[in-house]
């Protein structure tokens, strides 16, 4: 990135509910510019450090400085920078995308051009529809819509995709990519691991309120050191010394599914079949894929990023 200056910088935030602790310290700064991913299994925080951030929940410990100001302190400013899409937004269901448009631009002393929004919104064959009509891909799209109304540097994006089909999840990922070329901030939450490889210049993964690992996606995958993993079990649970098998330098499990993370994976592959044959086991749902974001979640913390 061109620009390295710091939009976000969130310093030791907390939250707890009685003796939960749904965020635990969280620390992390965002750069001016950038698409920021806030990754995690449901629970994981996510959501309330966003919301802590947009002035929605007040922190119990910490701060954040948001376009250069305090959340805590100076949240009236704060919300003159920024645009908040959330996951539960509600819509007036009797009004026209078009008229909800401007009802909200009439809440700001300016707002951008409506018909450029619902344009760059793939909502003009839409825009004199009432909103209780209209799919979930649309809506969501209204949702950011309303968000960008007053032409705010920060875009805040609580899982914007969560419930859609695939095409409407690419067209979603589309727009979100232009904002970034237009040189808005962008930070959004998600549980998907293939949308925060696309999205995301750099990722804060977040598990049981604490962050766990900030880097940029290729960074997080080139540090489990290995390229490849092989996912198997074995027909009868035996005594197997896996790190016997060659060329594994990693070893992760979920449930009853082994995974071995390898740079050489026919190696790998050779050694494992030799191995499962000499015990006379027989290898069940043997597949090899490329070591993604899920691993580095595995490998952290011994389960998926989706239960299920």
């Amino acid at each position: 990135m061109e620009s390295q200056q710091e939009i976000i910088k969130v310093q030791g935030l907390v939250k707890r509910y009685g003796d939960f602790t749904a965020v635990d310290g969280s620390e992390f700064s965002v750069h001016k510019g950038e698409v920021f991913g806030l990754l995690g299994p449901n629970g994981a925080g996510k959501t309330t450090t966003l919301e802590m951030l947009v002035g929605l929940r007040k922190p119990d410990e910490g701060t954040a400085i948001v376009g250069g100001f305090d959340i805590t302190q100076e949240l009236d400013k704060v919300k003159e920078v920024i645009g908040v899409q959330l996951q539960s937004t509600t819509l007036f269901e009797l009004l026209t995308v078009e008229e909800i448009l401007y009802l909200y631009g009439s809440f700001y002393r300016e707002h951008i051009s409506v018909p450029e929004l619902i344009d760059d919104m793939l909502l003009t064959e839409k825009k004199n529809s009432r909103i209780k009509g209209l799919s979930g891909g649309q809506k969501q799209r209204l949702a950011i819509a309303l968000a960008l109304v007053h032409d705010p540097q920060i875009i805040f994006l609580d899982e914007p995709t969560t419930g859609l089909d695939p095409q409407a999840r690419r067209t979603l990922w589309d727009i979100i990519l232009r904002l970034k070329d237009r040189g808005k901030t962008v930070v959004l939450t998600t549980h998907y691991m293939d949308e925060a490889h696309v999205l995301c210049d750099r990722i804060a993964i977040m598990d049981q309120g604490k962050l766990i690992a900030l880097d940029t996606p290729g960074e997080l995958v080139k540090n489990l050191q290995s390229d490849s993993a092989v996912e198997f079990r074995f027909d009868d649970e035996a005594d197997v010394v896996l790190s016997e098998i060659d060329a594994v330098k990693q070893i992760g499990s979920q449930k009853d599914v082994h995974i071995l993370y390898t740079d050489d994976l026919q190696k790998t592959l050779t050694s494992l079949i030799a191995l499962a044959s000499e015990k006379e086991l027989k290898l069940v749902d043997l597949q090899t894929r490329t070591a993604t974001l899920e691993d580095v979640f595995i490998h952290m913390t011994g389960r998926r990023l989706r239960e299920g």
